[in-house]
């Protein structure tokens, strides 16, 4: 019988033989947000190293920011019976989850908190690395401050505009709003609404981006300018050293890793309380933001390198 097995290229099907026994998958599901952004595949890398050394296996899918689209990837997720799910989570409105949380699937939100349900989560101090940005500016003389976003309706824009907002009116500065630009979800918006910026009467003379692609859009639109702007990303990319751009830094690998460490804990029978674990962000400062206004290019004393 093996012999034939194998003239007839017969193999296994893993998937079959657990709905036959009622057994969950070994798969942990990841539902992020964008497949071609590299914070992602960063996430993903954490979380499928700790999850291979438990026999675990990482399978990823992206809803592009859609909300249906989402809800969609994590029904057919469910009912491909995934031992778990890591979600970057686009959706407003979690109760959904509920349900199957409460049948035994750990859920674990990962960059963007859970709404309406109480689940485990790691996100990204957001409005602390923005203070530090805005922090780092004001002390080399800038005072237009310009930020350009993400989608309005996510939760990271929302945190990190909050975080613009609260430290330059800490600074003294009233009228930050008017340099704000959102909905540069990606790398020809983020570009045009820089340029839009740079239009202005009374261009900004410094500017923050809420992630990496975004910044890539800035880095287009400030290429062939003689006297760019200050820039400040928020996110480290891979050639952000080469190219001298200053950013917001933070660990996705180890958003990732920590997230199947709290899947691996749900699976092994832990009952504690849901935990929202913080990570810390570190300002790194390189060439881009040292263009102070009006003050030279030297570096503000203090600051982290």
């Amino acid at each position: 019988m093996l012999a034939a097995a194998q003239q007839l290229g017969f193999r296994r099907n893993g998937l079959a033989r657990d709905f036959r026994t009622g057994a969950r998958s070994t798969s942990v599901a990841f539902i992020m947000g964008d497949v071609s952004n590299p914070f992602y595949a960063r996430i993903a890398r954490g979380a499928e190293r700790r999850l291979r050394d438990e026999g675990l296996q990482l399978v990823s899918a992206s809803s592009d920011e859609d909300p249906a689209r989402e809800r969609a990837l994590i029904d057919d997720m469910i009912e491909r019976r995934v031992s778990a799910l890591l979600i970057v989570s686009s959706v407003h409105d979690h109760r959904f989850l509920e349900p199957e949380r409460r049948l035994g699937t750990p859920v674990v939100f990962l960059d963007r908190p859970p709404d309406h349900i109480v689940a485990d989560s790691v996100v990204i101090g957001n409005a602390a690395g923005m203070g530090q940005a805005v922090a780092h500016l004001l002390k080399a003389g800038h005072r237009r401050i310009g930020l350009v976003g993400d989608l309005r309706r996510l939760s990271t824009h929302r945190e990190r505009v909050e975080g613009f907002a609260a430290a330059m009116r800490s600074g003294g500065i009233a009228d930050w709003e008017r340099y704000v630009r959102a909905d540069s979800h990606d790398i020809p918006a983020a570009e045009a609404a820089v340029t839009d910026l740079l239009a202005s009467p009374e261009p900004p003379t410094a500017l923050i981006t809420t992630n990496n692609r975004i910044t890539t859009g800035a880095l287009r639109a400030l290429r062939s300018r003689p006297h760019p702007p200050a820039l400040i990303g928020f996110d480290e990319f891979e050639l952000a050293e080469l190219l001298g751009v200053s950013v917001i830094s933070h660990d996705p690998e180890r958003m990732g890793e920590i997230g199947a460490d709290l899947v691996i804990g749900r699976l092994a029978g832990s009952d504690e309380p849901p935990r929202s674990i913080v990570l810390p962000t570190r300002l790194v400062v390189r060439d881009s933001s040292e263009r102070r206004h009006g003050l030279g290019a030297t570096k503000a004393d203090g600051d982290e390198t």
